[in-house]
């Protein structure tokens, strides 16, 4: 039997992290093979049948994507490998056989009930109520809004700002204009990062009492198809529903080599904590969640270390991307070791020694915190959904159909649950879809693309078909890059490393991709976001005018490349 990659998501070209068998190993149905890593999540692939591994054909390293072959195994009990074809996702979500036999009628009763009130969660919630739908919002936490507001998203884009205060600072001295170094009083820093939060999360619980959205406090886990039991501190009470709409969201993943029980080791929720700064932070993982963390500490003054497997850093996006980002950084923080794990992390009174495998042999070194961030695992197994027929995957995730169904037509998921990317604007859009279908009307997620952003400094966003992509898959498509370094705003901001990059079909010259990177990338990404879903080319981009001096106008400059009508460089060739 050919084993293959299946369906993981909206992701492809994703390094494998692990391989987890060696050839003549005996496995069992549903064993882990390989696990995979993308910027935000790490998952296991596993094996669909039992029988024995005869070759292996992937390594640590490779990248891969659906479809894409890990190894042949010997299945027990057949000359041949059966006709399955395991690369390919159900057409439609399945059921499973419901363990839970809660009937009747709960405490309180919803025509649809959320689990979780995250971005995805609050705004399925909201919009089933603005449908006419009664609804209950169950949530784990005394305030709504979920990781991403509560320990995510927003107090990290919060500290990130701090952080660009001080560096700005810093380096305006090369201009002229000097400040003493700055006085970081962690804790007013953390009450204001806490005003931040408890502003946005306050504004949701008013907006749920506007649309008489009643909230339920408390664990929430199924007992049956249509019953879910609230645990809140021992005091256990029942929600019945018609509809349910789940909006678990995940956890960050721990590694079993290293002392997650010690105060020194890290998740990103820790680390938002900012209890505070450490001499000397390591940081395992070099994705989003990491990076970002680390341009905070190290602004507030930790010398800090990246540990990333792969042979860079945002292994999601493009290098040309990523390549400034990795220059200013590897300036400022103390190295960047990229093909490098860590292999063990030991407690002592001096630190955390902690052992690393790179292309240089195996190093030891000690340091003050460590922080790991090696992406995020659903929560789909914990909230018991096998209680109510819906089917959870060994890696927690959640399949549903393109209106966000499970395979239990009543019940609903969003968010992290469901899959790749596992990011918080994704959520939002799936809410809405499974809020609407419940009400009865006709919707469909049919997003062509989906954005992705570092917070970091500069920071790095791409969205649809990336060069690296393109390439791997054999696709025929052209490129229009922009240097900042020509940009008048870019250069009036002391910031000339950035970038625009836009990819085209060769034939219809509509654009199908873009990576961006320099202050403000992420804002200016939406752009092209909404032109690839608009189907626009490079003359509706080139046409369009632009205001000026502006970093958006690096778009205009961009698609102006890709067709040879630029004026503001030399044209890479002439095309009109």
């Amino acid at each position: 039997m050919d084993v293959k990659v299946p369906d993981i998501g909206d992701f492809s070209e994703v390094p494998v992290v692990s391989v987890l068998v060696s050839v003549g190993d005996t496995v069992a149905a549903e064993d882990p093979l390989i696990e995979v890593e993308s910027d935000k999540a790490t998952m296991e692939v596993p094996s669909p049948a039992a029988g024995v591994v005869k070759d292996i054909k992937v390594a640590e390293g490779d990248a891969v994507s659906e479809g894409s072959l890990i190894l042949v195994l010997e299945v027990e009990g057949a000359a041949e490998a059966p006709k399955v074809a395991v690369s390919e996702a159900p057409s439609a979500p399945q059921a499973v056989a419901a363990t839970g036999a809660a009937t009747g009628a709960g405490d309180v009763h919803a025509e649809v009930v959320v689990l979780g009130s995250g971005p995805g969660g609050y705004t399925a919630a909201f919009r089933a109520a603005d449908l006419g739908k009664k609804v209950v919002l169950i949530e784990k936490d005394s305030s709504l809004g979920g990781v991403c507001l509560n320990v995510g998203c927003i107090p990290s884009k919060a500290l990130l700002h701090s952080a660009k205060v001080i560096t700005e600072a810093e380096e305006m001295a090369e201009h002229g204009v000097s400040f003493a170094k700055p006085e970081v009083d962690l804790e007013k820093l953390r009450d204001w990062k806490e005003s931040v939060v408890n502003q946005l999360t306050g504004g949701l619980g008013g907006l749920a009492k506007a649309r008489k959205v009643q909230v339920v406090n408390g664990y929430g886990t199924f007992t049956g198809p249509n019953m879910i039991e609230v645990d809140n501190d021992g005091e256990k009470s029942t929600v019945s529903f018609d509809q349910c709409v789940i909006a678990a969201g995940s956890e960050p993943v721990t590694l079993p080599f290293i002392p997650h029980d010690d105060p020194r080791v890290i998740d990103s929720t820790g680390a938002l904590e900012l209890e505070d700064v450490p001499e000397r932070l390591l940081v395992l993982g070099g994705g989003i969640i990491g990076l970002e963390m680390a341009t905070v500490y190290d602004a507030l003054g930790s010398k800090v270390t990246i540990v990333e497997f792969m042979d860079q850093i945002i292994p999601g996006a493009d290098k040309d991307v990523v390549k400034p980002l990795h220059k200013r950084i590897e300036g400022r923080y103390e190295a960047i070791l990229t093909k490098t794990k860590v292999t063990a992390v030991k407690a002592t009174n001096a630190g955390l020694e902690v052992t690393m495998e790179g292309p240089k042999g195996e190093v030891v070194d000690t340091f003050d915190k460590v922080l790991v961030a090696v992406g995020r695992r659903p929560n789909g197994a914990k909230v018991n959904a096998a209680a109510a027929g819906v089917a959870v995957d060994e890696r927690g995730f959640i399949a549903v159909d393109s209106q966000q169904r499970t395979g239990v037509p009543h019940i609903f998921a969003i968010g992290d649950v469901v899959g790749q990317p596992m990011l918080a604007h994704k959520a939002v859009h799936e809410g809405k879809v499974a809020a609407e279908v419940a009400a009865g009307h006709k919707r469909h997620f049919d997003a062509r693309v989906i954005p992705s952003v570092a917070y970091t400094d500069p920071e790095v966003s791409w969205v649809g078909v990336t060069e690296t992509q393109a390439k791997a898959e054999g696709m025929k498509v052209g490129k229009g890059v922009f240097p900042w370094a020509a940009s008048g705003r870019s250069l009036s901001l002391g910031r000339s490393e950035g970038l625009t990059k836009l990819i085209f079909d060769e034939e219809s010259e509509r654009v199908i991709g873009a990576g961006i990177v320099g202050p403000n990338a992420g804002d200016l990404i939406a752009e092209v976001a909404l032109a690839i879903e608009m189907g626009a080319d490079a003359v509706d981009l080139g046409h369009t005018i632009h205001p000026h001096p502006t970093l958006s106008e690096t778009i205009n400059f961009a698609a102006e490349m890709f067709e040879g009508t630029i004026t503001d460089l030399m044209p890479p060739r002439k095309k009109k």
